[in-house]
């Protein structure tokens, strides 16, 4: 038995966003979102439509957007590939379902709340938590000002249980999306809907065109990865050579800085050194025309008697 990959947004979208799926949707949303203590009770898909059937690799971007019985709106996605810009997009996007609501002349109380419900197969958020939940906060108090946007993030690298360690609705329905593609049978002790999603994924269920498609995705996808790891290793290498390239310049550089304050600590050490020499030396010669003794001298000088006896001696040596 083979699952699709519900990772890619055809599967994504098949699962969750086809007319019927509603209580797949619901059962979804309500595992993985914060409606104030109270579940999600219906829901109707926002702009129906039909699964496309992409041609080539042209990524086409199309979200899963269902209104609830609140009157909330909720944008579901599915981002496999990480990419510049992702961020702002997204809160771009939550922002413009906010404002669609309303024509022109509409009064602004008739705005409902949109939810952008976002799973990523990448981290986004390092060091965070699974789920990630942003709104309009008051920056030093945290003072709410405003919940009608609302940004949620799931991270699906970041959750790690097996099976067997599946207790929650919201851990099974994570292990469906993150693992289904991966998987041979139905997991065990599932709840209705979440089984009526496997048998929606059951490659077994789909149509020749469909299971094209979807490979035809997922290839791509692993494409847009590989190059994406190519590129990060080749700069990591480049980065690396530069790296050690410049690290050698300013060794080299620092090496001649450290070498010349070396050359002149031991100039100034010599230069001293050869002066104190030269004073001793001069000290003992006039002792000696003075008529002093040896031991007097070397008493003097601070220095045994046989050493002022051999610099006398030069001394007389370089007199003649």
């Amino acid at each position: 038995m083979n699952f699709l990959d519900i990772k890619t947004d055809f599967a994504f979208k098949k699962v969750f966003g086809s007319e019927g799926s509603q209580d797949i949707l619901l059962s979804f949303l309500n595992s993985v979102l914060d409606f104030n203590g109270r579940l999600i009770t219906d829901l109707i898909f926002v702009d129906p439509y039909n699964i496309p059937m992409l041609k080539g690799m042209k990524d086409t971007y199309v979200d899963v957007k269902a209104k609830l019985d609140d009157g909330s709106q909720v944008i579901v996605e599915m981002q496999v590939l990480h990419h510049e810009g992702f961020e702002k997009r997204i809160l771009y996007n939550a922002a413009k379902n906010y404002s669609a609501q309303l024509s022109k002349g509409e009064d602004y109380g008739l705005l409902n709340p949109v939810i952008g419900l976002t799973l990523t197969d990448f981290i986004l958020f390092p060091d965070q938590p699974l789920i990630n939940g942003f709104k309009l906060l008051e920056k030093e108090r945290f003072i709410e000002y405003n919940d009608d946007i609302e940004l949620v993030f799931i991270e699906l690298p970041k959750f790690t249980k097996t099976e067997a360690e599946l207790l929650t609705i919201q851990d099974k329905w994570l292990y469906f999306i993150k693992n289904a593609g991966k998987l041979d049978a139905v997991p065990k002790n599932l709840a209705r809907e979440q089984e009526k999603a496997f048998a929606i994924a059951n490659e077994a269920n789909l149509s020749a065109e469909e299971l094209d498609l979807q490979h035809r995705k997922r290839d791509w996808i692993m494409i847009q990865k590989g190059a994406y790891s190519l590129a990060l290793k080749q700069g990591l290498e480049q980065g690396m050579e530069l790296g050690i390239e410049k690290g050698m310049e300013l060794g080299i550089e620092k090496g001649i800085e450290q070498g010349i304050e070396k050359g002149m600590e031991l100039g100034i050490e010599k230069g001293v050194g050869q002066g104190i020499e030269q004073n001793r030396r001069l000290i003992i010669a006039n002792a000696d025309k003075a008529g002093m003794g040896v031991d007097a001298i070397a008493a003097i000088v601070q220095l045994d008697a046989a050493e002022v006896a051999v610099i006398l001696a030069s001394c007389a040596d370089k007199a003649q």
